[in-house]
Protein backbone atom coordinates (compact mmCIF):
# COMPACT_ATOMS: atom_id res chain seq x y z
CA UNK A 1 0.00 0.00 0.00
CA UNK A 2 1.37 3.34 -1.10
CA UNK A 3 1.93 5.72 2.12
CA UNK A 4 -0.68 9.12 1.64
CA UNK A 5 1.29 12.57 0.57
CA UNK A 6 2.73 14.35 3.45
CA UNK A 7 1.78 17.34 1.58
CA UNK A 8 -1.95 16.32 3.24
CA UNK A 9 -0.51 16.29 6.42
CA UNK A 10 -1.22 18.83 9.50
CA UNK A 11 1.07 19.86 12.11
CA UNK A 12 -0.91 21.30 15.44
CA UNK A 13 1.41 22.39 17.91
CA UNK A 14 2.01 24.73 21.06
CA UNK A 15 4.38 26.05 23.14
CA UNK A 16 4.84 28.44 26.09
CA UNK A 17 7.42 30.14 23.57
CA UNK A 18 7.01 30.62 20.45
CA UNK A 19 10.25 30.39 19.03
CA UNK A 20 11.55 27.42 20.97
CA UNK A 21 12.50 23.67 20.48
CA UNK A 22 8.92 22.87 19.69
CA UNK A 23 9.07 25.57 16.72
CA UNK A 24 12.23 24.36 15.99
CA UNK A 25 11.08 20.74 16.05
CA UNK A 26 8.04 22.09 13.96
CA UNK A 27 9.90 22.87 11.31
CA UNK A 28 12.95 20.55 10.79
CA UNK A 29 9.69 17.98 10.55
CA UNK A 30 8.05 19.95 7.68
CA UNK A 31 11.40 20.28 6.25
CA UNK A 32 12.31 16.52 5.80
CA UNK A 33 8.41 15.63 5.48
CA UNK A 34 6.46 18.73 4.37
CA UNK A 35 3.02 19.52 5.60
CA UNK A 36 1.79 22.30 6.90
CA UNK A 37 1.81 24.04 10.46
CA UNK A 38 -1.14 24.95 12.37
CA UNK A 39 0.42 26.76 15.78
CA UNK A 40 -3.00 26.63 18.46
CA UNK A 41 -1.10 29.86 19.99
CA UNK A 42 -2.64 31.47 17.08
CA UNK A 43 -5.98 31.06 18.06
CA UNK A 44 -8.47 31.75 20.41
CA UNK A 45 -9.33 28.27 21.66
CA UNK A 46 -11.94 28.52 24.59
CA UNK A 47 -12.22 25.75 27.61
CA UNK A 48 -14.79 23.21 27.13
CA UNK A 49 -18.59 24.08 28.19
CA UNK A 50 -21.22 22.47 28.94
CA UNK A 51 -23.54 25.01 27.36
CA UNK A 52 -21.55 25.62 24.18
CA UNK A 53 -21.27 29.21 24.53
CA UNK A 54 -17.92 30.29 22.99
CA UNK A 55 -18.14 33.73 21.88
CA UNK A 56 -15.70 34.58 19.68
CA UNK A 57 -13.99 31.38 19.78
CA UNK A 58 -11.88 29.53 16.36
CA UNK A 59 -11.82 26.28 17.08
CA UNK A 60 -14.57 25.26 14.78
CA UNK A 61 -13.29 26.53 12.28
CA UNK A 62 -9.79 25.16 12.49
CA UNK A 63 -11.09 21.98 13.54
CA UNK A 64 -13.34 21.87 10.23
CA UNK A 65 -9.91 22.91 8.26
CA UNK A 66 -7.76 20.09 10.15
CA UNK A 67 -10.59 17.47 9.25
CA UNK A 68 -9.24 18.11 5.55
CA UNK A 69 -6.22 16.70 6.22
CA UNK A 70 -4.99 12.72 6.65
CA UNK A 71 -2.36 12.74 9.08
CA UNK A 72 -2.20 14.86 11.91
CA UNK A 73 0.98 15.54 13.46
CA UNK A 74 0.99 16.50 17.40
CA UNK A 75 3.67 18.33 18.86
CA UNK A 76 4.25 19.71 22.63
CA UNK A 77 6.69 20.58 25.26
CA UNK A 78 6.17 18.54 27.74
CA UNK A 79 5.34 20.13 31.11
CA UNK A 80 5.12 17.63 34.71
CA UNK A 81 3.89 15.13 32.36
CA UNK A 82 1.20 16.92 30.23
CA UNK A 83 0.53 19.09 27.37
CA UNK A 84 0.77 22.58 27.00
CA UNK A 85 -2.72 24.20 28.40
CA UNK A 86 -3.51 25.37 24.76
CA UNK A 87 -3.61 21.96 23.50
CA UNK A 88 -5.47 20.38 26.01
CA UNK A 89 -8.13 22.97 25.60
CA UNK A 90 -8.06 21.38 21.79
CA UNK A 91 -8.36 18.60 22.74
CA UNK A 92 -10.97 18.98 25.41
CA UNK A 93 -13.09 20.92 22.60
CA UNK A 94 -13.06 17.58 20.31
CA UNK A 95 -15.83 16.57 22.71
CA UNK A 96 -18.26 19.01 20.95
CA UNK A 97 -18.07 16.87 18.64
CA UNK A 98 -19.30 14.09 20.43
CA UNK A 99 -22.01 15.97 21.86
CA UNK A 100 -23.41 17.33 18.85
CA UNK A 101 -25.40 15.29 16.21
CA UNK A 102 -25.09 17.11 13.21
CA UNK A 103 -21.29 17.03 14.32
CA UNK A 104 -20.76 13.47 15.32
CA UNK A 105 -20.36 12.12 11.51
CA UNK A 106 -17.65 14.59 10.73
CA UNK A 107 -16.22 13.39 14.07
CA UNK A 108 -15.92 9.84 12.47
CA UNK A 109 -14.01 11.27 9.46
CA UNK A 110 -11.18 10.61 11.83
CA UNK A 111 -11.12 6.76 11.81
CA UNK A 112 -10.01 7.54 8.17
CA UNK A 113 -6.88 9.06 9.21
CA UNK A 114 -3.46 9.06 10.93
CA UNK A 115 -1.69 10.81 13.67
CA UNK A 116 1.87 11.22 15.09
CA UNK A 117 3.54 13.04 17.75
CA UNK A 118 6.16 15.04 18.40
CA UNK A 119 7.59 16.26 22.15
CA UNK A 120 11.04 16.93 23.19
CA UNK A 121 12.05 18.03 27.25
CA UNK A 122 14.74 17.97 29.34
CA UNK A 123 14.38 14.26 30.08
CA UNK A 124 16.10 11.73 27.44
CA UNK A 125 12.44 9.81 26.59
CA UNK A 126 8.70 10.86 26.56
CA UNK A 127 6.92 9.63 29.82
CA UNK A 128 4.14 7.63 29.14
CA UNK A 129 1.30 9.78 30.81
CA UNK A 130 2.39 12.23 28.02
CA UNK A 131 2.09 9.92 25.00
CA UNK A 132 -1.08 8.24 26.66
CA UNK A 133 -3.01 10.67 26.72
CA UNK A 134 -2.38 11.48 22.73
CA UNK A 135 -2.54 7.99 22.22
CA UNK A 136 -5.77 6.97 23.60
CA UNK A 137 -7.53 9.94 23.04
CA UNK A 138 -6.74 9.43 19.10
CA UNK A 139 -7.04 5.54 19.27
CA UNK A 140 -10.81 5.83 21.32
CA UNK A 141 -11.30 8.47 17.49
CA UNK A 142 -10.46 5.75 15.59
CA UNK A 143 -7.30 6.96 14.08
CA UNK A 144 -4.05 4.92 13.43
CA UNK A 145 -0.80 5.63 15.79
CA UNK A 146 1.83 6.14 12.61
CA UNK A 147 5.49 7.48 14.58
CA UNK A 148 6.74 9.07 17.86
CA UNK A 149 9.92 11.51 17.55
CA UNK A 150 11.18 12.73 20.96
CA UNK A 151 13.74 15.67 21.41
CA UNK A 152 16.05 15.94 24.81
CA UNK A 153 16.33 19.80 24.75
CA UNK A 154 17.37 21.78 27.34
Amino acid sequence: MQEKSNHNTAIIYSSARKVGNTSMQVNNYVAKHGGQGFCLDDFVISPYRYDKNYPEDDFYRLFEQLLTFDHWVIASPIYWYNTTPQMKAFMDRITDYMDDEALKPKLRSLRQKQFSLLSNAASLSAPDAFLDMFKHTFNYLGMTFKAHSHVQAS
